[in-house]
């Protein structure tokens, strides 16, 4: 007999002895007292949908809806619709983030990367309140400048209309998150997509430190519970890995967290999770692009069915890159008339991955390049910014495995764990 995750839960905490009354809700079980899941994790195990089994995680498409289906869901056995192109606060500063987040949202993104070393949550859950509060319509834009208003919504609609293109073609089910007032509070919530990012300090091998990590962030963001929560990188050991990971799923079973990932994780960390009979986790976000593409990552995570996203990479957040390869990404963007974040984000999406591309608000620049990068931005009407299979093929040529080491992101880790040029943080195994 297979048992779904909460009745797994139920079935694992008797095999334990522990007894719930019918009164007494999971979360309030799980907030009282940590349950065992080395008790129950052949329960567990044995819960696990063929549905979960058959979703591909990565699966390569020229023209993609705007969502992808990932493991998650309080029982374990759901499917969870997370959309392909999102948002990163990564190197957003906290004084900038309550404005990003509006005209994020006014460009048409649900998808948001957010997490404590980024240091904004709080501003981001003043734009998110207001948003859940009245929609688009509770948030002010009258300081932004009608041209800029102009150009995010029409990123907006572009993504509602293409959305329904790929409906009509049988590749998505239901019609793009409605942005106005008339949702409700709930529905408004439901349209969103908010991805947290644990600490290496909050790895903890007591498991309730890091639940009430993670509820601490919820409240930062007023937002009730998280769409996902990741462990921002493996940079700790296998014990804090493990046991920050078991208490997510805790935090699943109960309802606060919908699905459960991981961040710039190698094979090594992958296969403890999977060695350890835990569910895998629903996305491995990473630096992944032309210049550096992980295949071997990447054929692991396409193996055991895992989603992989790109994080905030390359020119998106730093200043450094192969210039050669960069050239022939200019040559393509001039070609389309795109720009070269344009190209990463459609290589990335054709590719299968998912996208958080980043901006900032200081300049003009900046503020357009939310629109640009959203989905509806990178999805014209005239279908011109769609890769060919030549340009994909081009693309795919570019990699030198240029190591985070050598690119200068610090996302999840600091200049101290840094060892030189070829330093990866999916290297990192101990």
């Amino acid at each position: 007999m297979a048992f779904g995750r909460r009745e797994a839960l139920h079935k694992g905490c008797s095999l334990a002895g522990i007894i719930l009354a019918p009164s007494k809700s999971l979360a309030q079980v799980i907030q009282d007292e940590p349950v065992d899941l080395a008790v129950f994790n052949a329960v567990r195990s044995s819960a696990r949908s063929t549905i979960n089994s058959s979703i591909p995680g990565i699966l390569p498409i020229k023209d993609p809806p705007p969502f992808l289906s990932i493991r998650g869901g309080i029982n374990g056995k759901s499917i969870i619709k997370i959309p392909r192109v999102g948002y990163s606060f990564y190197k957003t500063e906290a004084n900038q983030a309550e404005r990003c987040m509006a005209l994020a949202l006014r460009a048409g993104v649900r998808h948001f990367d957010v997490g404590t070393l980024y240091g904004s949550n709080s501003e981001i859950g003043i734009a998110l309140e207001k948003y859940l509060n009245l929609g688009l319509d509770g948030i002010d834009y009258s300081a932004e400048k009608p041209e800029l208003l102009s150009i995010l919504d029409e990123a907006r609609l572009g993504g509602e209309k293409h959305a329904l293109v790929t409906a009509s073609r049988g590749l998505t089910q239901g019609a793009y998150p409605i942005p106005t007032g008339s949702a409700g509070r709930r529905g408004r919530r439901e349209s969103l997509f908010i991805s947290h990012k644990l600490s290496n300090s909050e790895q903890s091998t007591k498991r309730i430190q890091v639940r009430r990590a993670v509820k601490a962030q919820i409240a930062a963001l007023g937002c009730k519970y998280l769409d996902m929560v990741s462990i921002h990188s493996p940079l700790t050991d296998r014990d804090r890995r493990l046991e920050t990971y078991a208490a997510l799923l805790e935090l699943c079973d109960a309802g606060f967290v919908k699905s459960v990932g991981v961040a710039n994780y190698g094979i090594g960390p992958l296969s403890e999770i999977k060695e350890a009979g835990f569910d895998l986790p629903s996305v491995n976000q990473l630096e992944l692009s032309p210049f550096n593409t992980h295949q071997d990552i990447v054929s692991w995570c396409k193996e055991n069915g895992v989603a992989l996203g790109c994080s905030a990479w390359s020119k998106l957040s730093s200043n450094d890159g192969p210039q050669e390869q960069w050239s022939v990404i200019a040559d393509i963007a001039k070609r389309k008339g795109m720009t070269k974040a344009q190209v990463l984000v459609r290589w990335s999406l054709q590719k299968g991955y998912i996208c958080v591309p980043r901006s900032a608000s200081i300049s003009k620049i900046e503020r357009i390049a939310i629109a640009e990068n959203s989905y509806g931005g990178v999805n014209p009407s005239d279908n011109s910014f769609i890769l060919s299979d030549d340009e994909m093929s081009v693309i795919d040529g570019l990699n030198v495995n240029w190591k985070a080491g050598k690119l200068g992101r610090r996302d999840g880790w600091i200049d101290e764990d840094v060892t030189g040029d070829q330093w990866d943080p999916t290297d990192h195994f101990n």
